[in-house]
């Protein structure tokens, strides 16, 4: 595998915003002979380390897949154990958190989330509503398709009370009823563990998104797999369909 430096990457091409599928857990605590929330505990290390270094790259906007809408097939223990470690995680980073300029922002489903949980994201969020630095976006109970659905149902909404007619939507007026409408499409995406797939994760906003698979477990990726995904995704070329590149 090549090995890449900060002093590698071209600044005038670093991407606006990052997307994260953070995958792998569970099986990389199995294969050490552990339980699976062993694995999610020791993953919070990546996202403190990745998060850091998104800030130190410039990039702009960094969302997170922490929790899918299928994620709540799973044990309940492991669901409560998740839920508890990202509120565990927004209180003892929250200091960091400041320094570092972050602001928080949130997508999903929040009606399924404890009142703990629900309490924790609101005041890591007033904490630092005023950060103007990264922007982290942390999917909770997250799907697409629901988000897409719940879109479509609120343009309907629109059109029935004649707050806008058919033909008023387009591609432009569908992105404002997403949850992601105050920020960019994600430039990248990086999935661990070796999966060749996004999993309902921003199906939508990922159209003309570059991916990038690592064959790494979460707990184990660390600055210089990102640094390699970065570099790499500064080497292609996007076109959008057209014939040159952008």
């Amino acid at each position: 595998m090549a090995v890449y430096g900060p002093h590698c990457l071209n600044q005038g091409k670093i991407p606006t915003h990052v997307a994260m599928i953070m995958d792998g857990n569970g099986r990389w605590a199995m294969s050490q002979g552990q339980q699976r929330t062993w694995g999610h505990n020791e993953g919070v290390s990546s996202v403190r380390k990745v998060v850091c270094y998104t800030n130190t790259l410039g990039v702009k906007y960094l969302t997170l897949y922490a929790f899918s809408e299928e994620n709540w097939k799973r044990p309940k223990a492991e669901v409560d154990f998740i839920f508890s470690l990202v509120a565990r995680y927004l209180k003892a980073e929250i200091e960091e958190l400041d320094r570092q300029n972050v602001f928080v922002a949130y997508i999903g489903d929040f009606s399924k989330l404890g009142d703990d949980v629900q309490e924790s994201l609101a005041y890591a969020q007033k904490r630092l509503s005023k950060n103007t630095g990264l922007t982290l976006i942390i999917a909770l109970s997250y799907g697409s398709r629901s988000e897409i659905v719940h879109a479509c149902k609120s343009l309907l909404v629109k059109v029935q009370s004649e707050e806008m007619g058919i033909e008023d939507i387009d591609q432009e007026a569908f992105s404002r009823f997403l949850q992601t409408s105050s920020y960019p499409d994600p430039d990248l995406l990086i999935r661990t563990s070796g999966e060749l797939r996004i999993s309902n994760f921003l199906l939508w906003q990922l159209a003309y998104s570059e991916l990038y698979f690592s064959d790494r477990m979460w707990p184990e990726f660390e600055s210089w797999h990102y640094l390699e995904a970065v570099a790499q995704y500064q080497q292609r070329k996007r076109r959008y369909g057209t014939i040159h590149s952008h």
